[in-house]
């Protein structure tokens, strides 16, 4: 079981391929917050998020970590309003809100867009969750009741960055080989040969029963120009005992944690060093 702390020492890259980065927390409705505060809050974040869009509400989750992974609690919403997007002038940062969840999202929306590291992406969800606390408590819309925090990391790897082929996926991820036809099959060669599409998905849960980590595999094709990809996205859900500030601030760090050294598990040393380049 890796440490809970210990950040400094952390695998880092000069050109990881994380295309968006997502900090959030769930929390109990706020059944005073409707339609038309959303409105006065954009006001709040206008001056650099200068967007505005609507979006359906994503369904309450709670990870059970009592229970096998998959046998998490969704909850039907109490009212369906809508999710606001306040996206920033850049298309950096999606600040998203609805009755029962806050995010911040850091995404890659240009070619030549790095992604800015952890201190930033945690630096702004804390600004910007921090001004919708205090529009809350300014127009007496309730308190924050947090259930669960949750933190995504999408990485994009395209083909051409590592690998060119289906047979290079087990290059990319040591753990995941395709055995087709290797010399010790000598009874029975396999009837199926390289599968070309993968959808894959493990869980690990954190110590203390403070969250699960999900990891994701599966191929995609990039919007702009349709060039194969393979996107590995991995989530940390959970909440700890103590629900304080200071608490989830340690939260997230455990689950910036857990992601970074996930990936550096899961991926091939040879992409790391070649095409990530990785420093440390």
């Amino acid at each position: 079981m890796m440490p809970p702390g210990a950040a400094s020492d952390l695998p880092k890259y000069e050109k990881p391929p994380v295309i968006e980065a997502v900090c959030g927390i769930q929390f109990k409705p706020l059944r005073k917050l409707l339609v038309p505060h959303f409105g006065e809050l954009w006001g709040r974040y206008k001056p650099k998020y200068s967007k505005c869009q609507e979006a359906a509400p994503l369904t309450p989750t709670i990870e059970r970590l009592s229970e096998v992974p998959g046998t998490d609690i969704q909850v039907a919403p109490e009212l369906l309003l809508p999710r606001v997007w306040f996206v920033h002038q850049d298309g950096n940062g999606v600040i998203q809100v609805q009755r029962d969840r806050f995010l911040h999202n850091w995404r890659k929306a240009k070619p030549e867009d790095d992604y800015p590291h952890y201190e930033s992406v945690i630096s702004l969800f804390r600004e910007h969750y921090n001004t919708f606390v205090e529009f809350l408590t300014d127009n007496e819309l309730g308190t924050i009741e947090p259930l669960q925090y949750e933190m995504t990391y999408v990485n994009h790897i395209l083909r051409g960055d590592g690998w060119h082929d289906p047979e290079d996926f087990s290059t990319v991820f040591p753990d995941f080989p395709w055995h087709s036809n290797e010399p010790w099959l000598t009874e029975q060669r396999r009837f199926l040969s390289i599968p070309n599409g993968r959808n894959l998905r493990v869980h690990f849960d954190l110590p203390n029963k403070s969250g699960r980590l999900h990891v994701t595999i599966r191929d995609g094709l990039l919007v702009e120009d349709q060039r194969p990809l393979l996107i590995l996205e991995l989530t940390v859900r959970g909440i700890g005992q103590d629900k304080s500030a200071e608490a989830m601030q340690s939260w997230f760090n455990l689950a910036h944690v857990w992601i970074v050294r996930a990936f550096a598990d899961l991926t091939g040393k040879e992409i790391q060093d070649n095409t990530w380049r990785r420093i440390r």
